[in-house]
């Protein structure tokens, strides 16, 4: 198993406690929406009690909307079961300073019920049962995210009174690779930067990114739980840092007409000596045959599995021919215009899904990937032939244009019933309604500008 030493041990905070350097600490799980939720604790009452017991929370924070709105149709939380608590237990393994909130410490929680049981639709949970499935292999997952986002001079306030219209982008122009462009925002991109390597995180780079005002911070990779932890609190503290600098930024999928926020996952697996599984140099593209098998489990879930990847009605707005972000389930080596793309060399040999955008729950998509490939490999799947040219011109089969269509992929799925269980799809499929019906009976701008005067 890889080794997770805490970015700051319990003994450093104490001392930092006593110092009276640390007097919060946050004890937070990541939602169904990828967003954390929690509490701050006076840090000496944390140290003295949370810790050890760990505190409660409503269970309806497993089971409402964007909007934080209570719904019906989740068999864990509702009404008639009494919006219950749940028990929120710190990993230690998390514990980290974050620089961003002064005097602040943040902690990453899993969920159980009283009983001592896993909430198994806790994001985190769900990640875990896979992680334990290639487990039973003597294998483990590393995972690295690759998130975008859009950066605006407004405030969030000004956003939120502009109805989110009219924003100015930091950048004008289109601004790839640009050193330039990026050198326009880089007291905003040094802060985020330099505070997340703070945090215990391990910065690569920054580059600007095609769409105005579009930016990329990349971080190393590390075991499939630990990068998903690091990337919902840079997602937090990425916004809570544009806040304090009088911007705001954004990752959701597809903010206009242009190019999209993308979240292009890589994987990769390492047996318990630490060698790598999916690499053979002698192998077709430098893969092993586990990872022909791994891969081509990939492809054949990849539809039922694209609710993981896209989990809201934004998500499919990138999903456009020459986009960037791709709309056919094949694969290729080092080929952009494919779902999946194959590269690297030697132990870094990897695959990357592209599929999915900024708005990702990471554990939830790690999950299916993870569950994807061990599907290929239990079923000892034949790949499909290589993708060298556009693939989105060819003759694959596409990813769901829609979430309705997502949806319906995901509950008529056999492949995620026999890998997540009936709870977790059931759970996951009515956050899928409640989005739609939603969307269903939102009146759009579009359709005021288009109908106001002219139907």
């Amino acid at each position: 198993m890889a080794d997770r030493t805490p970015p700051l041990s319990v003994d450093e905070l104490t001392t930092l406690v006593d110092a009276g350097e640390i007097d919060t600490v946050v004890l937070a799980f990541t939602d169904m929406q990828g967003r954390l939720q929690g509490k701050r604790f006076a840090a000496r009452f944390f140290l003295d009690e949370v810790l050890e017991h760990g505190t409660e929370g409503c269970n309806y924070l497993l089971a409402v909307d964007a909007d934080m709105n209570t719904v019906d149709g989740y068999a864990m939380s509702s009404w008639e079961r009494g919006y219950g608590d749940f028990a929120m237990h710190g990993d230690t393994a998390t514990l980290r300073r974050t620089p961003w909130n002064p005097g602040t410490a943040l902690i990453t929680a899993d969920l159980a019920w009283h009983d001592g049981s896993p909430v198994l639709a806790s994001p985190r949970q769900i990640l875990r049962r896979q992680l334990d499935r290639l487990a039973e292999r003597g294998w483990t997952a590393y995972a690295g995210t690759e998130l975008e986002f859009m950066v605006f001079k407004d405030t969030y306030e000004q956003a939120w009174g502009a109805g989110y219209r009219g924003l100015t982008p930091a950048n004008q122009y289109n601004v790839d690779y640009s050193v330039l462009g990026t050198g326009r925002v880089e007291p905003l991109l040094r802060r985020i930067r330099n505070e997340m390597g703070a945090a215990g995180m391990t910065v690569e780079s920054a580059k600007g990114e095609c769409n105005f005002g579009q930016h990329e911070i990349a971080f190393r990779y590390d075991d499939a739980v630990t990068t998903c932890d690091q990337h919902t609190i840079y997602k937090t503290g990425a916004k809570e840092i544009a806040a304090q600098e009088g911007v705001a930024l954004t990752f959701m999928a597809k903010y206009d007409e242009r190019e999209g926020n993308s979240c292009h996952i890589h994987l990769s697996l390492r047996d318990e000596s630490g060698a790598p599984v999916l690499a053979d140099g002698d192998g077709p593209y430098g893969m092993s045959k586990t990872m022909r098998h791994f891969l081509a489990g990939q492809l054949a879930a990849m539809r039922d599995f694209t609710l993981l990847y896209a989990p809201n009605i934004n998500s499919y707005k990138r999903f456009r021919p020459g986009s960037f972000a791709p709309t056919a389930v094949a694969w290729g080596p080092d080929n952009r215009t494919c779902a999946l793309r194959v590269i690297g060399h030697g132990p870094s040999h990897r695959l990357e899904n592209r599929l999915p955008g900024g708005d990702v729950n990471p554990y939830l998509a790690v999950a299916g990937m993870v569950a994807a490939g061990l599907y290929g490999i239990e079923e000892e799947l034949e790949l499909p032939e290589v993708c060298t040219g556009n693939a989105y011109n060819g003759d694959a089969e596409h990813v769901p244009a829609t979430l309705r269509d997502a949806a319906e992929l995901w509950r008529t799925s056999p492949i995620a019933r026999a890998a997540f269980g009936e709870e977790v799809v059931e759970h996951y499929l009515n956050m899928a309604r409640v989005e739609q019906e939603a969307y269903d009976t939102a009146v759009t701008d579009w359709e005021r500008f288009r109908s106001f005067e002219r139907m």
